[in-house]
């Protein structure tokens, strides 16, 4: 019999409150965390905005050694995945090494001490062959994106599988969906599984002002990014990251922990089309819910609420409205959808995780929360986008999707624990 999989522990960090009930205030909340970039002059750019994260990694726990190894995406991996085992009531200790893995998805990996150490090498970017002298030792973890999964196994001790899922933009729902199999198939007891991003950097700053993606409202950052209205103008870029806690459903209900959700189906696709665009049809976006709603054996309408995509732009916002009606049929127009994007921005590879994270809540909370900044509606995009404000409503199943550069499309089913039988 297949093990059915159980979210008992969540991590975040994400622009805005730290922590997971931080996050869960501001998005709820629908706060948005935009600001002018901190991290370095971006009077350069067209895009000048971003949802940064006030991070302190020494107020995390995180040693002057950690500090000085790990990548700003390695460091949020951990403290994430520390908050997501402390959560769900595991003490790592008493966890099976053997039967411990880690699933860890990012867009990016570790850019932003790459672009440092080649600006060190390089002398700015001035010497035409690099000085590998001036090189830092850790510089090879830097490049290698598996040195993400590495750290977390280190530091929660997990000797079972391992690996980086690098998907662009899906690779937080990915990754987390590769955890889940693993415990399906009994690979592991446990899986930390999750995302994590830090791309607020000058190189990925350029590489999406080059395609025109990112907001250029740098004028109102608070009102830059606009999920599904007809003045939209982009995303806004973000860092953060989100771990889980998967476990087998039953296992979970015998040592007592709380579950947050179910994860009952998922589903993946390609559209072999374009880098960056996306077809109006939406069709493989519903190719990939339509076998989400399958594995996990709801209905279109079963589904309580949408965790959209919803990035900003309008290809994405036409694309996804088009595939939501296209899987869902007539239920499209009465099921609730919104986007955090609009609240802590696009971090990459990060955000399908967080994403989920935001899908196990709104299930524990009952509550759908907002797209941000929706003002004035795109009219082909004639859904529900529950706009500025949460609702309050029984959300027993969600469905939560991504879209990422390269053709991805992802989508995943969690639901309250008994809410489908099997």
């Amino acid at each position: 019999m297949t093990r059915r999989v159980a979210i008992t522990g969540i991590g975040v960090l994400a622009p805005g409150a730290p922590g997971t009930k931080g996050f869960w205030e501001t998005v709820s909340g629908g706060r948005p965390t935009f600001r002018t970039i901190t991290a370095f002059d971006p009077s350069r750019y067209r895009s000048r905005v971003a949802a940064e994260i006030d991070f302190d990694p020494g107020r995390y726990g995180l040693t002057p050694r950690q500090v000085r190894r790990m990548d700003r995406a390695a460091q949020f991996a951990v403290v994430t995945a520390r908050e997501a085992l402390a959560a769900s009531g595991r003490d790592p200790g008493e966890l099976d090494p053997a039967r411990t893995g880690v699933s860890v998805g990012s867009a990016v990996g570790c850019t932003v001490s790459l672009e440092r150490e080649y600006s060190v090498v390089s002398d700015s970017g001035r010497l035409p062959v690099v000085d590998p002298a001036y090189a830092s030792p850790h510089l090879p973890d830097y490049l290698v994106p598996a040195s993400l999964a590495r750290e977390v196994a280190w530091d929660v001790g997990a000797e079972g599988p391992a690996c980086v899922v690098s998907t662009g933009c899906t690779s937080g729902l990915d990754a987390v969906a590769h955890g889940v199999e693993i415990i399906r198939e009994g690979g592991a007891d446990v899986m930390l599984a999750g995302a994590s991003d830090a791309p607020i950097s000058p190189i990925t700053v350029a590489c999406f002002d080059a395609i025109k993606a990112t907001s250029p409202d740098n004028h109102d950052p608070e009102h830059a990014c606009r999920p599904f209205d007809a003045t939209r103008s982009g995303f806004v870029l973000g860092e953060g990251a989100a771990m889980l806690v998967l476990e087998d459903l039953d296992a979970a209900r015998a040592r007592g922990a709380h579950v947050h959700a179910e994860i009952r189906g998922f589903a993946s696709r390609c559209n072999a089309y374009h880098m960056t665009g996306l077809r109006p049809d939406g069709a493989e976006m519903a190719a990939a819910i339509e076998a989400a709603l399958a594995e996990a054996r709801v209905p279109a309408e079963g589904v309580d609420y949408v965790n959209a995509h919803g990035s900003g732009t309008r290809q994405n916002d036409r694309h996804e409205t088009a595939a939501f009606k296209r899987a869902l049929g007539g239920h499209a127009y009465r099921v609730p959808v919104s986007s955090i994007k609009s609240v802590v921005g696009h971090s990459l590879g990060a955000i399908g995780a967080i994403e989920v994270a935001a899908s196990a809540l709104a299930i524990d909370h009952g509550l759908v929360p907002p797209t941000a900044n929706l003002r004035h509606a795109d009219p082909e995009c004639d859904l529900d986008y529950v706009p500025v404000t949460a609702r309050e409503q029984r959300t027993g199943t969600v469905l939560t999707v991504g879209s990422g550069f390269g053709g991805f499309q992802s989508a995943m089913v969690l639901s309250a624990p008994g809410r489908w039988r099997r």
